[in-house]
């Protein structure tokens, strides 16, 4: 067994003895303070092997591209083409064949006129002239690239691809105030009537921006550049997407969901940074218990205020985060706050004064359209073949909206004022 499923084997079983040991001990019961130390050991020894796991997963990624490597060199090795090679190349394997009786008498000639030790004497990889010049430059053949999590409201709300980009129309009605009544003999019954609202979504098109790519780099380069020209273009535009499906205006941009939300819970003075187990459990009960019934509830925060929240321990001394574990039937289990889906959004504000940092609410009613399939183009026309590039550029038409009638669907926290 692999050093790497050795740790995730032992996070499950630390992560299934923190969630029975914090089971032990009913809600309403403050734990003992010898299991409430041992459930932070075991919290603090989960994270110390999440780390362990993250490293571990570098170093095979690592040693799996090293070997394709060497396998790409050996084939290189095999069909580079003789007739390419230099003169002092030759030279040089005909040496290495049969020392100086290997040498034609023009190669041989071409030895004598210099000193002799050069040849036979001290060679080096990092000395040029001794041999440096025959050492080719190694570079691994996987780009590595800078990460940056994005996504969140990709994950959480409902998308949905339409074929056509005219407007997108929901249908609503808010009946939530209407009710019955008692009526008499002979009596003529009031009346109330729906009223109907309607909620759009809107398609805007959204581009990449193009990237202007020379001859000369997609000839020389041994990584396939136009694969990754498209793959980064792609990501840009599920950047922005997730960007404005999550903060966006509503004018001349999609209406995010945290414009769209309500007031939840507003933290008392002096939490400008912090938020309290009450904040949640207030933050929760703000949302009607018929959404909160629904798929797909939970909290969305950045990952910065998930660090806070993690260390928030209720009434009873324990805590109200729940690490998941990788392993298990079906398939292991994610994290949990109060016993809710949890969804990072790094487009969510960090906890600061006045900030709306955390979510809670049915995210599925969030509705992402998209238009037809992403597409890419590549431009060869005579403004880039004049500068000898090749242009890339994508489009893709996209909108969301909150489709809320009541305004209860979705409600947020706001960190305190001062």
């Amino acid at each position: 067994m692999s050093k790497l499923a050795q740790l995730r084997e032992r996070r499950t079983a630390k992560a299934q003895e923190a969630n029975a040991l914090n089971a032990r001990f009913p809600a309403d019961q403050r734990m003992p303070a010898a299991e409430a130390s041992a459930l932070d050991a075991l919290l603090a020894e989960i994270e110390a092997i999440d780390n362990d796991i993250a490293r571990e997963a570098r170093m095979a990624k690592l040693a799996a591209e090293q070997t394709d490597n060497l396998l790409d060199r050996v084939r290189e090795g095999a069909t580079r083409d003789p007739a390419k090679h230099s003169e002092h190349a030759h030279a040089l394997k005909a040496y290495f064949r049969g020392g100086l009786q290997g040498l034609s008498p023009e190669q041989l000639a071409e030895h004598n006129a210099r000193v002799t030790p050069d040849i036979r004497a001290a060679m080096s990889t990092t000395t040029t002239t001794e041999g440096g010049f025959t050492v080719a430059t190694e570079y691994n053949r996987a780009l590595e690239q800078a990460m940056k999590a994005y996504g969140g409201m990709l994950q959480a709300a409902d998308i949905i691809n339409t074929a056509s980009g005219a407007t997108m129309n929901f249908p609503t009605s808010d009946a939530t105030s209407e009710v019955g009544a008692i009526v008499g003999q002979n009596t003529t019954v009031s009346r109330v009537d729906t009223v109907f609202g309607n909620v759009a979504v809107d398609a805007y098109k959204y581009t990449s921006n193009d990237i202007a790519i020379p001859w000369e780099l997609i000839q020389d380069s041994f990584l396939d550049i136009e694969a990754f020209i498209q793959e980064l273009l792609a990501t840009r535009l599920g950047r922005i997407l997730n960007t404005h499906a999550t903060v966006g205006t509503g004018t001349g941009q999609p209406r995010g969901v945290i414009p769209a939300a309500a007031l939840g819970k507003t933290g008392t003075t002096g939490q400008t940074l912090t938020v309290t187990y009450d904040d949640l459990i207030d933050l929760e009960h703000s949302v009607d218990p018929a959404y909160r019934a629904l798929p797909g509830v939970g909290f969305m925060m950045n990952d910065s205020s998930l660090k806070v929240v993690r260390k928030i321990k209720d009434s009873n001394g324990r805590p109200i985060f729940v690490p998941g574990y990788e392993q298990g039937n079906p398939g292991g289990a994610p994290d949990r706050l109060l016993n809710r889906a949890i969804f990072i959004n790094q487009d969510m504000a960090s906890m600061a004064a006045n900030a709306k940092s955390i979510a809670f609410g049915a995210f599925k009613k969030y509705k992402i359209r998209r238009v037809m399939d992403l597409t890419i183009f590549r431009m060869t026309d005579s403004a880039f073949t004049r500068a000898g590039q090749v242009g890339f550029v994508a489009f893709q038409r996209m909108g969301g909206n909150l489709v809320d009638v009541s305004g209860a669907t979705v409600k947020y926290y706001a960190n305190s004022a001062t």
